[in-house]
């Protein structure tokens, strides 16, 4: 099957889950994709491997999309530093998240529906990251935790002062 499209994204399969990574130039979707080849060898994720790294083809299959290395990069990774390496690869994976690196709608508790993006048709988990946040903890928390047992956003709840923020009057009481 030929693919429909070559996009500007890295790619990493974490055990059985696709993570697509996006992002502008420089935004550190190659970092991003070897770390979490490094957390899946230290055991935070589960094992992860590189699908690929700067451009990368999307197709849909089956209602799913499906992730695949551009052939003339597959196995090759840019570690900053130490320039254009050789790793392991594997051929295709379902992407199951979508990580937006530098996101202009970044927020600290984003609405439920950005956290969801459509490509080519497929309704895919989106991890909003914005311009001088470290991803690796959000996409490890995504990949390792559940969402709360009630649905919502807990804003509410924030500003009635439940939860573990600290109350506005702390500082002048």
């Amino acid at each position: 099957m030929t693919p429909e499209a070559s996009v500007h994204a890295s790619a990493v399969l974490v055990g059985d889950r696709g993570v697509l990574i996006r992002g502008p130039s420089g935004a550190g979707k190659s970092r991003l994709a070897f770390d979490l080849i490094l957390a899946g060898r230290a055991g935070q994720v589960p094992p992860a491997i590189l699908v690929g790294d700067d451009r990368v083809y999307l197709d849909t299959v089956g209602g799913q999309l499906v992730v695949r290395p551009v052939p003339e990069l597959a196995g090759l990774i840019e570690i900053r530093g130490l320039g254009i390496r050789r790793c392991d690869v594997v051929r295709e994976a379902v992407v199951a998240l979508v990580v937006d690196l530098d996101a202009a709608d970044a927020e600290r508790l984003p609405p439920p529906e950005a956290l969801q993006t459509r490509l080519n048709g497929v309704l895919i988990p989106r991890i909003l990251v914005g311009m001088g946040f470290a991803p690796l903890p959000l996409v490890v928390a995504a990949l390792t935790t559940t969402e709360s047992s009630s649905s919502g956003n807990h804003t509410e709840d924030c500003l009635k002062g439940f939860g573990n923020h600290i109350s506005p009057t702390i500082a002048t009481e």
